[in-house]
C-alpha cells in the first residue's frame, strides 16, 4: 500500500521530466515482457517441431518425410528439407540441355543453400533479443536518471523553504529513489529473458545444424550419416527415398 502510494504521490507531485521517465520505463517493462513471451512460446512450439524430425527419417521418402514435419510454412526443419530438396533438383535440368548451373558443385551448392536456411532461422530466432538487450542495459541509467532529477527538485524545494529537518528531506527523496527501484525492476527481467532465450536459441541451433548435415549427407550421398542408435534400431530405420 506504501509502494502504491508513493508511486501515486511521484505521479502527481512529479514534473514533466520525471512522468516521461516513468512511463519510458513502462513502455521498456511492456516492450520486454511482451518480448519475452512471444519468443517463448516460439522456442517451444520449435522443441516440439524438432521432435518431427525422428519421424521424417522413418518415410519411406522424401515426400512422407516432409508430411511428417507438418504444413507449417514457418518450420525451419520443414525449411530446411525444402530448400536442400530445391537445391538438389536445380542442379538436375529436366530438359537435358547444358545450364550454367551444371559446372556448379553438388556438394557445395546444397550446402551454400542449407546455410542460407539456417542462417534465415537464425535471423528468426534472434529478432527481439535487441529489444531486450537495449532494456537491460539502458533502464538501470533511466531510473537512475529519474532519481537524480527528482532529488535535484526536492533539494531546490527544501533551500526554498528554508527547513532541512529529516522530515522534510525523507519524503521527497525516497519518492525520488523509486525511479531507481523502477529501472532496476525493467532492467532484471529484460536480463534474464535475454540469457535464457539465448540458450534457448543455442539448443535450436544445434538441433538445426545436426538435421542439415544429415539431409546434406542425404542429397549428396544418397543415404543419411548413420549413427549408434540409427544401427541399433535395425529394421525400424527405413531407407529414404529422394523424390
Amino acid at each position: 500500500m506504501n509502494s502504491q502510494a508513493g508511486l501515486l504521490t511521484l505521479w502527481t507531485q512529479g514534473d514533466v521530466v520525471t512522468r516521461a521517465v516513468a512511463l519510458l520505463l513502462l513502455v521498456m517493462s511492456l516492450s520486454t515482457w511482451m518480448v519475452i513471451i512471444v519468443k517463448a512460446l516460439a522456442l517451444r512450439q520449435i522443441s516440439k517441431q524438432a521432435l518431427t524430425t525422428k519421424e521424417f527419417w522413418l518415410a519411406p521418402d522424401f515426400l512422407e518425410g516432409l508430411n511428417k514435419l507438418g504444413g507449417d510454412g514457418s518450420n525451419p526443419f520443414r525449411q530446411l528439407a525444402i530448400k536442400g530438396h530445391a537445391a538438389n533438383a536445380h542442379l538436375q535440368p529436366q530438359d537435358g540441355r547444358p545450364h550454367l548451373n551444371n559446372s556448379l558443385d553438388l556438394n557445395d551448392w546444397v550446402t551454400r543453400c542449407l546455410r542460407s536456411s539456417i542462417d534465415d532461422a537464425i535471423a528468426e530466432l534472434q529478432s527481439g533479443l535487441a529489444v531486450l538487450a537495449s532494456v537491460g542495459s539502458t533502464a538501470p541509467f533511466v531510473g537512475l536518471f529519474g532519481t537524480v532529477w527528482g532529488i535535484y527538485h526536492a533539494l531546490l524545494a527544501i533551500g526554498a523553504a528554508g527547513q532541512s529537518t529529516i522530515d522534510k528531506v525523507a519524503g521527497p527523496i525516497g519518492e525520488s529513489l523509486i525511479m531507481t527501484a523502477l529501472g532496476l525492476a525493467v532492467a532484471i527481467p529484460a536480463v534474464l529473458g535475454y540469457n535464457a532465450l539465448v540458450r534457448g536459441n543455442k539448443g535450436v541451433l544445434g538441433k538445426l545444424n545436426r538435421f542439415a548435415y544429415d539431409l546434406h549427407a542425404l542429397f549428396v550421398t544418397g543415404a543419411r550419416v548413420g549413427s549408434s542408435s540409427a544401427f541399433n534400431m535395425g529394421s525400424k530405420v527405413l531407407p529414404m527415398r529422394k523424390v
